[in-house]
């Protein structure tokens, strides 16, 4: 099984010579602004990565490269995680906890079986953790600062579903990896010419029949991914950044592009593979409810005992479905039409509400049944098969663009971030 996160490795049974050994290995090897990056940080996340390349079967560089992208990349992350002190982001235990049972739910398992899992690899389910704990305060931290730095206009949205509809793009992904030779944020022209060359040489290098672009990634990268190898994973050409989207469109798979210039550096391409075609309908229901909440004077038999009795009625001809949700229900949104939910999609309502929903025949009225918001019954009015082809153009333009722009900010930003910040590299 492969985790979403990166590992810590435990060291233990440690003998008093090793002991001694374990406190020379965490010497301070980084200054970092407020803070230090140990010589065992360091050293964790290369065994860390070593052992992912062996699972996926990926080669690697020589140690003296991985150890300096390990320490651009812990570097990083000291810079994130400071900031995040000082915005008072945390994330609590139950947050966390949340966090592992999704995620092993996802994956199928218990978290009894998580950690199963965990001790099999090697790992110390304490450690890993923390280290989803600073991987989801990391991620925070970035959003808070990289969010308010997009900005969509109306007619940016306009010009992009154009695009889409011009060009068939939604249908199309591409499988992409990612080499970027970078330079300063303010580069000299010797700077932009050192870069060149370098680029010009990665090419070459990945232009020889038993080249391996992951492992060039790796040794040659700057970019976020380098140590995943370069790896961007699927995207279409209205997520990728602009310069991307114009080199990659009309480009085959296998295809090796570049270099690309932009303000962080030279960009190289390969296409990996190439897929896909999505579909925009979605079914609808139309349906009406009644909701009764329990209460202090109002309990969970008496409310569920309501609603059958009310359903009765109904079913009769005794009274009507409207009046009565006027009269009786507790959701004051639509308990003014008549209990009228309109048409929508069931995935929008809580489970127990759609699951209900999905087994009602039309006009059929269900049994009470309880949801987090109290006790209720269900009239399935119709059922259709929206077209929301416009709706959802919009929607994914927007997505789009903000993705596209995100991803340009962010990597602005850590860059900022780290052109700004007192690094100091202890030999």
């Amino acid at each position: 099984m492969k985790f979403k996160f990166i590992f810590g490795l435990v060291l233990a049974g440690l003998s008093t010579f090793a002991a001694s050994q374990q406190q020379e290995l965490d010497k301070v090897a980084v200054i970092v602004d407020k803070s230090v990056v140990l010589e065992s940080e360091i050293d964790g996340l290369i065994k860390r990565v070593k052992a992912n390349a062996i699972r996926n079967q990926q080669n690697l560089p020589a140690d003296r490269v991985l150890r300096t992208q390990a320490i651009e990349r812990l570097i990083v992350e000291s810079l994130q995680m400071q900031m995040a002190e000082r915005m008072g982001i945390q994330i609590s235990d139950p947050q966390l906890e949340q966090t592992l049972l999704n995620f092993a739910r996802s994956e199928g398992l218990s978290i009894d079986q998580l950690r199963a899992q965990v001790a099999t690899e090697g790992l110390s389910y304490e450690e890993y953790r923390e280290r989803v704990r600073k991987e989801l305060i990391t991620g925070e931290v970035t959003r808070a600062n990289v969010r308010r730095r997009v900005y969509i206009t109306p007619q940016e949205i306009d010009n992009m579903v154009k695009l889409m509809d011009e060009q068939g793009a939604d249908q199309v992904e591409y499988k992409l990896g990612h080499i970027l030779v970078g330079f300063p944020s303010q580069p000299s022209q010797d700077d932009i010419d050192a870069a060149k060359t370098r680029a010009d040489r990665v090419i070459k290098l990945l232009q020889k029949e038993d080249s391996d672009f992951a492992k060039l990634a790796v040794t040659a990268s700057s970019g976020a991914k380098a140590l995943e190898g370069g790896d961007l994973g699927w995207m279409n050409i209205n997520s990728m950044p602009t310069l991307f989207a114009e080199a990659v469109q009309g480009s085959k798979k296998e295809a090796l592009i570049g270099p690309i210039r932009s303000g962080a550096g030279f960009h190289i391409l390969k296409i990996h593979d190439i897929r896909g075609q999505e579909i925009a309908e979605i079914t609808e229901v139309n349906s009406r409810h009644i909701l009764i909440r329990p209460s202090i004077i109002l309990s969970e038999d008496r409310a569920e005992q309501m609603l059958k009795e009310f359903r009765d009625q109904v079913i009769a001809g005794d009274a009507d479905f409207a009046e009565l949700a006027k009269e009786h229900s507790a959701d004051p949104g639509s308990a003014l039409r008549g209990g009228d939910l309109g048409w929508s999609d069931p995935a929008a309502y809580v489970p127990a509400f759609k699951d209900t929903l999905n087994t009602l025949a039309k006009d059929e009225i269900s049994m009470p049944f309880r949801s987090t918001h109290g006790w209720h019954i269900v009239q399935l009015i119709d059922k259709r098969v929206g077209d929301i082809t416009a709706k959802v153009k919009l929607e994914k333009a927007h997505g789009l663009l903000f993705q596209r722009k995100y991803g340009e900010e962010s990597e602005a930003w850590l860059r900022e971030m780290r052109d700004n910040a007192y690094v100091e590299v202890l030999e």
